[in-house]
């Protein structure tokens, strides 16, 4: 009976040892993982998912597309419509993709380690077609619709936001486009969901003639998505890409403005020059930019 009772506590001793082992193990992967994220990552410390459109690749398919963006060291997305799946694909990204198509999606989403955070810039000819957008959404993870809206549009708009807890961000062309002031968005979303508010495309305020911070100041708190880019030249529509932190927009002080908004959400890199080279581009402007956080 003795020796029973030591075999007992010799049992329970060893699973201790290996259960307090075990559970050290997982502390340290944590650990492992927090400290990856922060350093590689600094930016999700602030609640900002850094990717890129997929509309910077669009010579290419989305599977090429992906693995660009990884590359370029981001692994979040925005998907836009009408990009080839695969190379050759019949396929096009975007709410009309098959099942089928939705399927490879998902998995190259998933091959590359990347996220699928927003969908745009999208639009829709009726609420039939908005709710096949919000269908697709809500399928695919997709946590924010980028779109510029009908006038007519925006009350339909506002009831699927809460009908299916997905936000939408109104998205700014140059002048003369609908949105391209943020006072126009601002009452486009007034009286409406809370989950309506705007896609920041610094890059088109600039071209606009705007104030990048002061467009950003009038739209404190309902910043929902962001187009981060970095021009040659201000106030003009011929303007195309630099690096980041090299042009005329000021990437320290969108930096600090977006910081003053405590904004939660993704940053899409969005590099529309040197369109069959410019992953290094990319590359480029985000090491600049997590140099600066």
């Amino acid at each position: 009976m003795l020796q029973a009772a030591l075999v007992g506590m010799l049992a329970f001793t060893t699973a201790s040892c290996d259960n307090s082992s075990s559970s050290a193990n997982k502390a340290e992967e944590t650990s492992d993982s927090t400290t990856t994220a922060t350093t590689d990552f600094p930016e999700e410390k602030l609640g900002w998912k850094l990717g890129a459109q997929a509309y910077t690749f669009r010579l290419f398919s989305f599977e090429e597309a992906l693995e660009k963006i990884k590359e370029a060291g981001l692994r979040h997305v925005e998907m836009y419509p009408g990009q080839d799946l695969t190379k050759g694909s019949s396929e096009k990204t975007g709410h009309q993709l098959s099942t089928e198509g939705r399927k490879t999606a998902k998995e190259l989403l998933d091959k590359h380690g990347i996220t699928v955070n927003a969908y745009g810039v999208v639009d829709a000819k009726d609420e039939a077609e908005w709710r096949e957008v919000f269908d697709f959404a809500k399928e695919m993870g997709i946590q924010v619709v980028v779109c510029e809206p009908k006038e007519a549009h925006l009350d339909i708009l506002s009831k699927l936001c809460d009908e299916f807890d997905i936000k939408v961000a109104i998205h700014n062309h140059p002048d003369p486009s609908t949105y391209w002031d943020p006072n126009v968005v601002l009452k486009a979303i007034e009286g409406r969901s809370d989950k309506m508010g705007a896609a920041a495309d610094v890059g088109h305020w600039t071209r606009s003639k705007l104030n990048v911070i002061e467009s950003m100041k009038k739209l404190d708190g309902k910043i929902y998505h962001v187009h981060f880019k970095d021009l040659n030249v201000a106030n003009d529509k011929k303007a195309h890409d630099v690096h980041w932190g090299t042009g005329v927009i000021g990437m320290a002080d969108v930096i600090t403005e977006l910081k003053r908004q405590n904004y939660k959400g993704m940053i899409s890199a969005e590099y529309e020059h040197n369109w069959e080279n410019n992953m290094e581009d990319v590359k480029a402007s985000v090491e600049k930019f997590r140099a600066s956080l």
